[in-house]
């Protein structure tokens, strides 16, 4: 059994105890402890007695950083349209101050940090689909696991009102070492049989596409990004982890995540980073055109040449480069990025892959960053602003946080942010999944219609489905 004694952190939390009483308002108390190496998924399962709905589990492609997060320390939540990633962003800062941080590591994605995302579209109408998700929704977590560079660390995160006393500490601790004492009992997850798929909508969708592509063919817009829906019906309740276990050996290669609110849980395998600050350092991904993997070698080398070749998908690819590359020059002093695409092969699907890497100052905001990305071209359109009205307009699916920013920010405000796509939302004995492709002048319905189906199929798999 793991257990972590309580020395000098209980006279910091007394200290916490008298400021929150003095300044009248919650007062965050953090603690970072180094630990021998606990398996991610087994703490993702750990909490799911006692922090059912209230977890979320985030893998980078890498493997460099993994986090967990059991139990809600703060929520930061908002359903106004405007000015979003500002609010939120004030609210984290807000919660900062005068917190007691304890950590003596230098690594990013260690200590207070909180996860979550955005809708896809705030002025989009909202349906009862994702009602347990407001349009801006942050957790920081009560207890984080912080995988980073293959060294563990634990975050405990106690945050007391002036109403409270030290046995809220005393109970914080106590959990904690249930937590680690309960890892060593190994438990198995369950899979639920698929019953049965049903396509919302398709022909209405392929229609919608072929009015798309009229406008585009005569109108101020050049692409426009549609998206369906699949709804799956199972024998028995879907249970995260084991399709994040499924997640973690079929995707390695790709940002694997689950979020979960009031017991729904919005849970993927995205191939695509949106946007990662490191101190001074930017990092972004332009991911548009894709083609199917081959059946051998030789296929899959003849669908990848086809694809660099392609000239809708290079063009598609080229509005993605041009719209990023402009976004980030207004926050980076340097900007640097390839002259060509190159092939990110996945397990069923091959993009082209730009990689961006940018040079900022310190105090650049992260979240101002993603609100200048998001959407990319690859996810809604261009004109970014005109395209995102004609999807509110043509599309019947609400997307709530599908093919929207998700990731975390930490207290020096470092982070990442992928876009949610490969993703589906889980209710109970039933997933919702979605899809979506780039619609343009020379677009066939058909043609975009199967392209979706091909990219529903890693969370096919990992559901059990075909």
């Amino acid at each position: 059994m793991v257990t972590i004694q309580e020395t000098d952190i209980k006279e910091r939390a007394l200290l916490a105890v008298n400021r929150a009483k003095e300044l009248r308002r919650p007062i965050l108390i953090s603690e970072v402890h180094k630990m021998d190496m606990i398996n991610p998924l087994s703490f993702f399962y750990v909490g799911k007695d006692r922090y059912y709905g209230e977890r979320f589990f985030w893998k980078d492609p890498a493997n460099e950083i993994v986090l967990i997060g059991l139990g809600i320390s703060k929520q930061i939540q908002s359903d106004q349209a405007t000015d979003r990633f500002f609010h939120v962003e004030r609210e984290w800062k807000s919660f900062l101050e005068d917190s007691l941080i304890l950590n003596p590591y230098t690594v990013m994605g260690v200590g207070p940090l909180m996860f979550g995302g955005f809708s896809f579209d705030p002025y989009k109408e909202k349906t009862d689909l994702w009602s347990k998700f407001a349009d801006s929704l942050f957790h920081i977590p009560k207890y984080l696991l912080s995988i980073i560079d293959g060294d563990a660390y634990l975050t405990t995160n106690i945050v007391f009102t002036p109403n409270d006393d030290l046995t809220l500490f005393s109970k914080a601790m106590e959990e904690r070492n249930q937590i680690l004492a309960e890892l060593s009992h190994h438990k198995e997850s369950k899979s639920a049989t698929l019953l049965r798929t049903n396509e919302i909508s398709p022909e209405r969708w392929k229609k919608s596409v072929d009015v798309v592509v009229k406008e585009l063919t005569d109108g101020p817009l050049k692409k426009v990004v549609l998206a369906r829906e699949l709804r799956l019906v199972f024998n028995d309740q879907v249970e995260a982890e084991a399709v994040l276990g499924n997640l973690y050996s079929q995707q390695p290669a790709s940002f694997i995540f689950a979020f979960e609110s009031n017991g729904d849980c919005f849970i993927g395998a995205s191939p695509e980073r949106l946007v990662k600050k490191n101190g001074t350092e930017v990092y972004s991904t332009c991911l548009a055109g894709s083609i199917s993997r081959g059946q051998t070698e030789e296929e899959d080398r003849h669908l990848g040449h086809t694809l660099l070749n392609d000239q809708k998908n290079l063009i598609e690819h080229g509005f993605v480069v041009e719209m990023i590359k402009q976004a980030l020059e207004e926050s980076c002093e340097e900007i640097l990025l390839p002259d060509k695409p190159e092939l990110m092969k996945m397990r069923d699907i091959q993009h082209l892959y730009t990689p961006v890497i940018g040079k900022c100052t310190q105090d650049t905001s992260l979240l101002l960053l993603v609100d200048k990305l998001h959407p990319t071209p690859a996810l809604g359109g261009l004109p970014k602003n005109k395209a995102v009205e004609k999807i509110r307009e043509v599309e019947e699916l609400d997307r709530g946080f599908y093919a929207a920013p998700l990731g975390w920010v930490d207290y020096l405000q470092n982070g990442e942010f992928a876009v949610s796509i490969r993703s589906g939302l889980v209710q109970g004995d039933e997933v919702s999944l979605f899809a979506g492709c780039g619609v343009v002048a020379d677009s066939n319905s058909e043609s975009e219609y199967l392209e979706t189906s091909l990219k529903f199929r890693p969370m096919l798999r990992a559901l059990g489905g075909n």
